[in-house]
């Protein structure tokens, strides 16, 4: 029987190679959102490619409204949402006397807060149906800090400590709730930060990403997009019931160090 995963912030980057993972089993009907204006198409042409059922919503991940709305949508289209990954995410970078409120609020609004309303709509249905995944996508940010990244920091880390809070209270009710922690994936988001660090610092871009994105982890590679939809598969599975309100990090070894 087909399950249905809404994924946030899927019509590129992370999420969008996240939801291929999931396109490719034809296990899984998908619910994709973002704010692109071909958002529509994106998912229309995975949908097409792998022969599965999906939908798009463009629900601003600061409006709860739009967010309750897009999980009584789905539910109205496919019966019921199985998986939820709150993926949506932004970042800025700036020293913390010059940090914008309005950065500040609206990072802390998507990284963090929507996962809240999001998990809190998804919720009475995974506890009535005894099954549920959770899956919030934090960063190696959850875990360790770096300079000038206050609002994103603080929100992954927020995110982790939310995810062990659900692993407790969907514990009686084969919910589970984890978190993924990848090092850097080069997405656009992570190639804005390349070029704007290039910037800022003078340097070459491969300067920015060997000295400074890289320099932490042990294994000199961006994170792959296919390790992370993987390993979103098995924490979405059945086999995953024992696995819960645990971040994991696929970072390269950065938080070995």
């Amino acid at each position: 029987m087909q399950k249905t995963v809404l994924i946030t912030g899927s019509t590129s980057g992370i999420g969008l190679g996240i939801a291929r993972e999931f396109a490719k089993t034809k296990n899984y009907n998908i619910i994709f959102n973002g704010l692109e204006s071909n958002g529509q198409e994106i998912a229309d042409n995975v949908g097409k490619e792998f022969g599965i059922e999906v939908m798009f919503s463009n629900a601003n991940m600061l409006k709860p409204e739009e967010l309750r709305k897009m999980v009584s949508d789905g539910i109205s289209k496919f019966g019921k949402i199985d998986v939820l990954i709150n993926n949506a995410g932004i970042q800025h970078v700036s020293p913390i006397e010059d940090f914008p409120d309005d950065k500040w609020n609206a990072i802390i609004g998507i990284n963090l807060t929507s996962a809240f309303y999001l998990s809190k709509a998804v919720w009475p249905g995974m506890k009535e149906r005894k099954f549920g995944r959770i899956i919030n996508i934090a960063s190696a940010h959850g875990l360790v800090a770096s300079e000038f990244k206050s609002a994103y920091v603080a929100s992954k880390h927020g995110i982790v400590g939310f995810t062990k809070t659900l692993g407790l209270e969907g514990a009686p009710f084969n919910i589970t709730c984890n978190a993924i922690c990848p090092g850097y994936v080069k997405t656009p988001l992570v190639e804005k930060q390349i070029a704007d660090q290039a910037k800022a610092h003078n340097m070459s871009a491969d300067d920015v990403v060997n000295k400074v994105m890289l320099y932490k982890q042990a294994v000199k590679e961006f994170v792959s997009l296919e390790s992370l939809g993987q390993m979103a598969l098995l924490l979405a599975s059945e086999a995953s019931s024992t696995i819960t309100g645990t971040a994991i990090p696929i970072d390269g070894g950065w938080n070995a160090q």
